[in-house]
C-alpha cells in the first residue's frame, strides 16, 4: 500500500492526494494539469492563504514582505532559489504585506521580511531579518527536524 500525501496545486488550488514516492517525481494536479511542485514561491493571498496552510500536508514557509522594503528586496532572489531547492519537501510561499495587511495583523507581523514556517495548518517557527538561501535551508531544516 503506498502512503500519499495531500499537496494543493499553486494554480488552481486544488487538494491532490501524491504517492510520497512520486513526491519528487513531477506529479501534477488531478483537476488542472499543472505541475505541483514548480520550483518556485507560491504567490499567498487572503483567497488562498488559508487553502494552502490548511489543506498541505508538507510543511509551507512563507516569507511576510512588501515591495518596499530593501531586506525583502535583497532576500527575494534567495528565496526564489531556496524553493527549487527544498520542493517537494517543504512549499515555498510569498504574502505580499501591503496588499494583505489583515493576514499580517493575524499573524502580528511586526517586521519584514519575516518567515513564518507551517506545518499541519498552525505556526511552527518564526524568523525575521532577511537570510540568505543557505541560511534559511539551514533554518528550516532545523526547525522540520525539530518537529517530527
Amino acid at each position: 500500500m503506498s502512503v500519499s500525501i495531500k499537496v494543493v496545486c499553486p494554480r488552481c488550488g486544488a487538494v491532490n492526494r501524491v504517492p510520497t514516492a512520486r513526491l519528487g517525481g513531477g506529479p501534477r494536479c488531478g483537476q488542472c494539469h499543472a505541475e505541483v511542485f514548480t520550483g518556485r514561491p507560491v504567490t499567498l493571498g487572503a483567497e488562498n492563504f488559508h487553502r494552502h496552510i490548511v489543506n498541505s500536508e508538507i510543511p509551507v514557509l512563507v516569507d511576510f514582505w512588501a515591495p518596499w522594503c530593501g531586506p525583502c528586496k535583497m532576500m527575494a532572489p534567495e528565496f526564489e532559489k531556496t524553493a527549487a531547492a527544498m520542493e517537494p519537501r517543504v512549499r515555498l510561499a510569498k504574502l505580499n504585506t501591503e496588499d494583505e495587511p489583515g493576514l499580517a495583523a493575524q499573524f502580528d507581523i511586526r517586521s519584514i521580511p519575516t518567515l513564518v514556517l507551517f506545518s499541519a495548518g498552525r505556526e511552527v517557527a518564526r524568523q525575521s531579518g532577511a537570510m540568505t538561501g543557505s541560511q534559511i535551508v539551514r533554518w528550516v531544516s532545523q526547525q522540520v527536524t525539530s518537529a517530527a
